[in-house]
């Protein structure tokens, strides 16, 4: 399969690790950021960067690049304005943290049948250009969405930028996914955030004294707080859910360690849990293409199993 170009709009740590990542993986690829003190030094660094987003999508358009939204969810709707106007047929795709919400603007937008949703997950504490990483995804999950009308040319373009970059995909069904990562990603910040608190609400001794276990409990509360919201909030029917059920947890425990004394119940379930985790296996998803007879059903039964895609096949002539 000849691989298009890539266009990446954002160049924060996760858009310009995408552009990086392309890039080493053999694509031609630039990019587009709205500041152009945030991307100091890219230019000299010998990447493909530019502030003018009008320029950067007409070039996308005609070269038939395959154009990356990493923006937050708060900035996406002006940069699928601009995306209608300049490159409408363009292969689109993204790396937002939320999908059902994406996909729906990119509905109002009138883009559906050329979209294809993603979301790499691979991130640190830090944000920016300065902060970027070719090798950011390397062996990481890269979901690519499985909805209902996905085209399927579409479709292994940007399981094959994913590849490109180092990751394993995982097909997902929007709904499904934000529900998934309202539990392992964004519940973990609002935590994190609440063990910061906790700990630097006491005297300075618990600051004093904090070592490992508060550290790499806290970590991502260190995340620019702006970023924290946006994906948390366009996620808060999933995140809620979540978050009362970790609060009836909790509750449940602090019952029992007021009434007993006692933290067996949540230590030894948490501690299972965390076996889990740690056992689960992935298995790999073949046999089955892009635009076969129920693809998108049977790539979701799969990646719901744990199974992750490794290579796509180049689609048949004709």
């Amino acid at each position: 399969m000849t691989t298009a170009p890539v266009c990446v709009l954002g160049l924060g740590l996760i858009g310009g690790s995408v552009l990086q990542a392309a890039v080493r993986g053999g694509r031609i690829a630039w990019g587009y950021n709205r500041s152009a003190d945030a991307i100091a030094g890219s230019a000299e660094a010998g990447y493909d960067t530019d502030t003018d987003l009008t320029a950067v999508l007409t070039r996308a358009a005609e070269a038939g690049a395959l154009i990356v939204i990493a923006v937050p969810m708060p900035a996406v709707d002006a940069i699928l304005a601009a995306i209608a106007e300049h490159a409408p047929n363009n292969a689109l795709t993204d790396v937002v943290s939320v999908k059902a919400e994406v996909a729906a603007a990119v509905s109002r937008w009138g883009l559906s049948s050329r979209y294809v949703g993603g979301h790499p997950m691979a991130g640190t504490d830090q944000s920016g250009w300065s902060a970027a990483d070719p090798e950011l995804f390397r062996d990481a999950v890269w979901v690519v969405g499985v909805d209902d009308g996905v085209d399927p040319q579409v479709w292994r373009e940007v399981a094959s930028l994913a590849l490109d970059c180092g990751s394993v995909v995982v097909p997902v069904e929007s709904g499904e996914h934000d529900r998934a990562v309202a539990r392992i990603s964004h519940l973990p910040h609002l935590l994190a955030e609440t063990l910061a608190l906790v700990g630097a609400s006491g005297s300075p001794l618990a600051l004093s004294l904090a070592a490992g276990s508060f550290r790499d409990g806290t970590r991502v509360a260190s995340t620019a707080p702006a970023l924290v919201r946006a994906m948390c909030e366009a996620n808060s029917v999933a995140l809620t859910d979540a978050l009362d059920e970790a609060l009836d947890v909790l509750t449940r425990a602090r019952e029992e360690l007021a009434t007993d004394g006692s933290t067996r119940t949540l230590v030894t379930a948490g501690h299972r849990a965390r076996t889990l985790y740690e056992e689960h296996q992935r298995f790999d998803i073949t046999g089955i293409e892009p635009g076969d007879d129920q693809w998108r059903e049977k790539f979701g039964s799969a990646g719901r199993k744990g199974g992750v895609i490794r290579q796509i096949r180049s689609a048949s002539p004709g």
